[in-house]
């Protein structure tokens, strides 16, 4: 074996490890401490971004992730709970996980709020076995406007996602490879 292939054989393997040791048996949030969450990332939403509160009512559902952990050294992994919320109510709850490779070194928290704008789109998602971004569906990664609001440009796209850090909406990020997995609680 070629030194160049036994590298990336040790490199898919460490992110392998990563991704499972993401999905383990970590200490899981229980219903209501994932609802507490996500009723807190739901108000911060909606008091930062103008607009949110009539966005949010148009929505067939909406899917929160308030606490997204994502760490590396060029290895990187994340992970976080959420619930997908139909007319105001938690109906199920789900995971996030991805793994990357590349120049990457400490840790961030993020909240993930996908927002289902189609019927047909949050059905195929709630009956999909564990769904990711770019291969069972495309999501629009939405950027604030001027002044803070929502760009109405990619509103018409039937799932769209906001991603928001410590200090505000996050920019050039991406979810595709983020899996989505029901959890039982």
């Amino acid at each position: 074996m070629r030194s160049g292939q036994m590298i990336r054989g040790i490199v898919l393997l460490f992110a392998s490890f990563a991704l499972l040791a993401f999905q383990g048996e970590a200490p899981a949030a229980s219903a209501k401490e994932i609802d507490i969450k996500v009723n807190a990332a739901l108000k911060r939403f909606t008091k930062e971004v103008g607009g949110a509160d009539a966005f949010l009512a148009e929505a067939k559902g909406v899917l929160v992730f308030p606490e997204v952990i994502k760490a590396g050294i060029g290895i990187g992994g994340e992970y976080g709970e959420g619930a997908l919320r139909v007319n105001g109510a938690t109906v199920v709850y789900y995971s996030t996980a991805a793994a990357s490779i590349g120049f990457q070194l400490g840790a961030q928290k993020k909240s993930v709020i996908l927002v289902f704008l189609e019927s047909a789109a949050l059905e195929k998602f709630r009956h999909s076995d564990g769904w990711e971004v770019g291969v069972d569906g495309s999501v629009a990664l939405v950027e604030l406007g001027a002044g803070g609001m929502i760009d109405s440009t990619v509103v018409n796209k039937p799932i769209v996602a906001f991603v928001f850090g410590q200090k505000g909406l996050m920019y050039n990020l991406t979810l595709e490879g983020s899996k989505f997995t029901k959890l039982e609680r």
